[in-house]
Formats: structure tokens, C-alpha cells, sequence
């Protein structure tokens, strides 16, 4: 892998890739894709709806790794818009995780970096393992289903 000296995409151009919106948007880099791993950036500003007490909190966490995932997923399909085929990201839904161990909260300001590796794909079910990291320090990890909506 490369190192991650500069985002692929970054800032509002991020919020085109995914379904969420502010104020739940818990990504804001995009530094590396490939055919089985995404990584995401995230800056903790004070004003997120999962800051308390000057941490964010285990609901953002998952959620960053959720997002990472669809951020992932978003990416993909712009590229293919690339290539003239117009279509939305769809739209995912967090089926189950297992193994979630939240090893430190992050504090306000630190960035998260979150890894997200697809393991396996079966028909509108992607199955990942995910982890965040603050400065190298392991934050949190998880196995994550996720379903994707079928289009009408």
C-alpha cells in the first residue's frame, strides 16, 4: 500500500459518496481505495452530534466504521460514472456487528483513521472487518454486516 501523504478526496466533495448528511456525516478524507480495503479520514470537531464531554463516543465510532464502508461503496460507483454509467450511491444498512471492542474513546480534534476490508460479498450482503486508529493507537475494531437496498 501507499503511504498516505495526501487524501483522494477530501472536504464536501466526500458528502457527493455517501447517503448520510450533515450533521451525521463521520467521514472527511478519502486516502485509499482498492479492490478490498478503504481508508477513511475523520476530524472530531466539537460541534458533532457524538462528542460528549470532550470524546466522541462509541455510537460515532461504529458509525465512522459504517460510513467508511459506504464511503467505499460511493467511490466506486463515481468512478463508474467516470466511464458513463450514471447512477446513486445505494443506500446501506449496518445488519449486525460482532467482535466490537472500543479500546479508547478519542478525544476532540484528534483525526480517526479507519480501515475497512472487505471479507466477503453475497448478493446485497457485505461482510467487513473494520478499525480505527488515533496517531498509530488502536481505537476500536469489529466485524460489520452490511445490506445494501435494492433499487425499485
Amino acid at each position: 500500500m501507499k503511504t498516505l501523504e495526501r487524501a483522494i478526496i477530501e472536504g464536501v466533495a466526500i458528502s457527493s459518496l455517501i447517503p448520510q448528511k450533515p450533521p451525521f456525516e463521520m467521514v472527511d478524507k478519502l486516502w485509499y481505495n482498492d479492490d478490498t480495503k478503504t481508508i477513511s479520514g475523520f476530524s472530531i470537531k466539537e460541534n458533532n452530534i457524538f462528542c460528549e464531554n470532550g470524546s466522541f463516543s462509541e455510537p460515532g465510532i461504529v458509525e465512522n466504521i459504517a460510513q467508511t464502508a459506504a464511503l467505499r461503496v460511493g467511490y466506486m460507483v463515481s468512478l463508474m460514472e467516470q466511464k458513463g454509467k450514471k447512477t446513486d450511491p445505494p443506500i446501506g444498512y449496518i445488519g449486525a456487528i460482532k467482535r466490537l471492542n472500543i479500546h479508547k474513546l478519542p478525544k476532540l480534534g484528534e483525526e480517526l483513521l479507519t480501515e475497512v476490508v472487505i471479507q466477503q460479498i453475497i448478493f446485497d450482503v457485505t461482510l467487513i472487518t473494520g478499525k480505527t486508529t488515533v496517531n498509530g493507537e488502536l481505537i476500536a475494531d469489529c466485524e460489520m454486516k452490511i445490506f445494501l437496498k435494492k433499487e425499485d
